[in-house]
């Protein structure tokens, strides 16, 4: 019996040692597997951790090539050393074939400033490219000369940016050959939604939603020009085409020109925007759109101009392309 007893009781703690065994197996190949993931979404984001500015021209080198590029028509506003600074950036980037500067001061620009920049650009010049540096300048203060038309343009992509944000060129380049694929459509990094209003019942109102309304709603119907691809048609569209009561409506109110073209694209197309995934990167301090009733301001826009239509042009999608080559997980 005792002999029994003592057999079973060394089968039992041999099973016990065997369990522990496999169940430290199991914890060390789980913290394997969590420090492979977590090494290698540490690697995904490394390039962001580094900031925007990229050394290497190898991740571009597919981007690149023997085809037409596009136009750079940044938006300022006495932010000469923002100015610059886009501006040193961006002739980096392969597909850039000109720049257009909306300038709306009173005083035009400087000799100094214009010399300075004209520099930045001949430096960042590679393989040959020229570069062509213009300045728009108007004789009035309007956001409406954002989208006034450039009557030299050569290039039929245009890509429209505020002076205050960067993106990677091969985010920028990686956009532009999305736009390629639906050129009359508006392709950006800033999606933005319209949607309802059933706070009391079906009224006929629309709501404007950001960032998180279209995080939360996983749609969007607009993609801002402060960082966005479109025809250049569409600047003939807008000085020649939008209804002047729109028109004046921006300028009065001094918002919303990016929601008018947003309107025209759409009524022109039938089609949504295509929102793209990249990294944005701020250089500047905050805009309008972290004042207090920036929401129902944007609004009462989109109300104004769906009145001015006569319905709403504006269509809703869930698509986001994403350069897949980049990311591990997608």
């Amino acid at each position: 019996m005792r002999g029994n007893l003592f057999g079973r009781r060394t089968v039992q703690r041999f099973v016990q040692l065997a369990i522990a065994a496999v169940g430290s197996v199991k914890i060390k190949l789980l913290l394997c597997c969590c420090t492979v993931f977590t090494l290698i979404v540490f690697a995904t984001c490394a390039a962001s951790f580094m900031g925007w500015r990229e050394h290497s021209t190898a991740s571009l080198s597919r981007y690149c090539g023997s085809r037409k590029g596009y136009a750079l028509l940044i938006n300022t506003w006495k932010r000469n050393d923002l100015l610059k600074q886009s501006i040193s950036h961006y002739t980096s980037c392969c597909g850039l074939d000109s720049i257009h500067i909306v300038w709306s001061e009173p005083d035009p620009p400087s000799d100094s400033l214009v010399k300075s920049l004209n520099h930045i650009v001949q430096s960042n010049s590679r393989d040959g490219r020229q570069i062509e540096l213009k300045f728009d300048i108007n004789q009035e203060d309007s956001l409406n000369n954002r989208f006034k038309e450039v009557n030299d343009l050569k290039t039929d992509a245009v890509f429209s940016i505020d002076d205050d944000i960067i993106f990677p060129c091969s985010s920028v380049e990686f956009a532009f050959s999305v736009w390629q694929s639906a050129p009359d459509t508006m392709v950006g990094f800033v999606p933005r939604i319209h949607s309802i209003d059933q706070s009391n019942g079906y009224t006929g109102r629309y709501i404007y939603g950001g960032w998180w309304s279209v995080w939360w709603r996983g749609t969007y119907s607009m993609v801002l020009s402060k960082a966005a691809f479109f025809h250049k048609k569409y600047l003939s569209m807008y000085t020649n085409e939008m209804p002047a009561s729109i028109k004046e409506y921006v300028a009065k109110n001094r918002n919303c020109e990016d929601i008018a073209m947003s309107f025209l694209v759409a009524n022109a197309t039938g089609a949504p925007p295509i929102w793209v995934k990249g990294k944005i990167f701020e250089i500047g301090s905050t805009g309008i759109s972290s004042l207090g009733g920036h929401i129902e301001r944007r609004s009462q826009c989109i109300n104004r101009f769906v009145n001015e239509y006569g319905r709403m042009p504006l269509v809703t999608t869930s698509v986001k392309a994403v350069d897949s080559r980049n990311i591990w997980f997608w």
